[in-house]
């Protein structure tokens, strides 16, 4: 199964630098690839290979789950294989739900969970006061080999804790008195301040970020959660009452899903979870979610170039709102992926970077996500003097799967490559740990993977086909170009509905909100 990732997860990435031997592997295992077609030409039969095996069958571990009282579901997977034990504990919460004065607060306070320290509640064997510093958490985790850490993305907080079995019941209480009584540590606050302005501005030196950035915010809208960027300014508005005051909001017991994965018995981790977390109140505010988060739900189409004079090629990409993962096309679409940029047999790969050489790197999908349309987009990586032929060959590809659909060899061949990649998603309990703890987080059934096994090996070429009109619609497509002097390339006017191209700036972080 794949992930949903948003911006750069879009492009389904294949690399020009692959050994020779590689390559001639790969075009004896992908039937409709350029050796097959050349011998076809020369009328000499080409190699035919056995249809693929069915994918094997395995059972798939479901974990034990409880519900505390208080409305914190835990998930527990006992995993022999090492004496370790992973805690992860995921949270509702997300930077998608920054006051737009305050964008960047979810992730400050992420850094400043883990960084600044515990105020109280730790056991008086590890700390004197029952309190510990930022400095003093670090050098009592790292005498004992173990890791914590605390990151708040977008759509969801996570904080997860990685220790040596013996060391379990002494750590998971920390855990706890961490999430539940965080020093948030007014002099670090400037330094979190400073990493996250260092990473804003070296972001725009990323053409890739950029590029994915901004076809956020113009397909989502600049208003959106899901289109907005922090700036200086908006980061220098929050201080520490902020933090107080989103920990207090968003740190609910209910709001969480907690997950133990390792050598355990999980009647004594119960015990020990309880132990911890069964006395933290239950909050008084419901978990935020995101499904109700506004967006742009019209399409923008258009032509929009950023120019960008530091770089050497250009980066285009293409695209309108794809799906949410419960929509009824989700597996005919997972297909369509892979017909589209799965392989080197796929129709990107072999007709606009093997056969039309106008691409580094190229890929494209119908994005999903959990509680939110992801985006489905095409992109490429080109040189500046054939932006304009790669951006028409991305379109030309994408009203290909109107005019010349899908056909029974590439779907049968992309259906197989998902069920042979399955068992990778799930060849260890810690993974399968991390998809359950998702599906709880997202309220997805358990059986999910199950589910998605079925589903995959239930799809036909004509639901493909259906689900490429459905969903994919070039006519609407945002077209955004990043490279040097864009705005210049009077060829690119051509792709452009009415020939209007609209120039868009490079941001200024340093600057005010957005």
């Amino acid at each position: 199964m794949r992930r949903a990732a948003g911006g750069k997860g879009t492009r389904k990435r294949c690399a020009i630098g692959f050994a020779v031997a590689a390559l001639l592997v790969a075009a004896v295992a992908c039937p409709g690839a350029a050796p097959a077609r050349a011998q076809a030409a020369a009328g000499v039969e080409p190699l035919r290979l056995p249809a693929a095996p069915p994918a094997p069958r395995f059972e798939i571990p479901r974990p034990l789950r409880v519900t505390l009282d208080n409305g914190m579901v835990v998930l527990l997977l006992e995993d022999r294989e090492l004496p370790l034990v992973t805690v992860t504990a995921l949270i509702r919460t997300g930077s998608r739900l920054d006051p737009p004065g305050k964008l960047g607060l979810g992730a400050l306070a992420g850094e400043l969970l883990r960084g600044g320290g515990i105020a109280h509640g730790v056991d008086p064997e590890l700390a004197r006061g029952g309190a510990l510093s930022g400095d003093a958490l670090d050098d009592l985790l790292e005498a004992r080999a173990a890791e914590l850490e605390v990151t708040v993305a977008r759509d969801a907080g996570s904080a997860s804790l990685s220790c040596l079995r013996e060391d379990f019941p002494a750590l998971l209480p920390l855990f706890a008195a961490l999430l539940r009584y965080p020093a948030l540590d007014a002099a670090r606050l400037g330094l979190a301040k400073d990493l996250a302005k260092a990473r804003l501005e070296r972001e725009n030196d990323d053409p890739d970020a950029v590029l994915w950035r901004e076809l956020a915010r113009l397909v989502y809208g600049a208003d959106s959660p899901y289109g907005r960027t922090p700036t200086f300014a908006t980061l220098d508005a929050v201080d520490r009452a902020d933090l107080v005051a989103w920990h207090r909001r968003y740190l609910q017991p209910q709001g969480i899903v907690l997950g133990l994965v390792g050598d355990f018995d999980a009647g004594a981790a119960l015990a020990a979870v309880r132990a911890a977390f069964a006395d933290w109140p239950r909050g008084a505010e419901a978990p935020a979610g995101g499904a109700a988060l506004p967006y742009r739900r019209q399409p923008n189409p258009g032509l929009f170039v950023i120019d960008k004079s530091d770089m050497s090629q250009s980066e285009v990409a293409m695209g309108h709102l794809g799906v949410v993962k419960n929509d009824p096309d989700y597996y005919a679409l997972e297909v369509l992926d892979d017909v589209l940029s799965g392989s080197f047999a796929s129709r990107l790969v072999s007709d606009v970077r093997t056969g039309k050489g106008l691409a580094y790197e190229v890929g494209g999908r119908v994005g999903s996500d959990w509680d939110h349309p992801g985006l489905a987009a095409l992109s490429l990586s080109t040189k500046v003097s054939t932006t304009a032929a790669g951006a028409a060959a991305l379109l030309a590809e994408a009203r290909g799967l109107t005019a010349r659909p899908p056909t029974d060899e590439e779907v049968t061949r992309a259906r197989q490559s998902l069920l042979a990649s399955f068992v990778f998603h799930a060849d260890s309990r810690a993974k399968v740990l991390d998809q359950q703890l998702v599906l709880e987080l997202y309220g997805y059934p358990a059986d999910w993977l199950e589910r998605y096994r079925a589903g995959i090996e239930a799809v036909t070429t004509a639901a493909v086909r259906q689900a490429a009109a459905r969903h994919l619609h070039p006519e609407q497509f945002t077209i955004l170009v990043v490279g040097p002097a864009a705005s210049g390339d009077r060829s690119l006017r051509a792709l452009a509905p009415g020939g209007k191209v609209t120039t868009v700036p490079l941001p200024d972080v340093t600057g005010g909100e957005r």
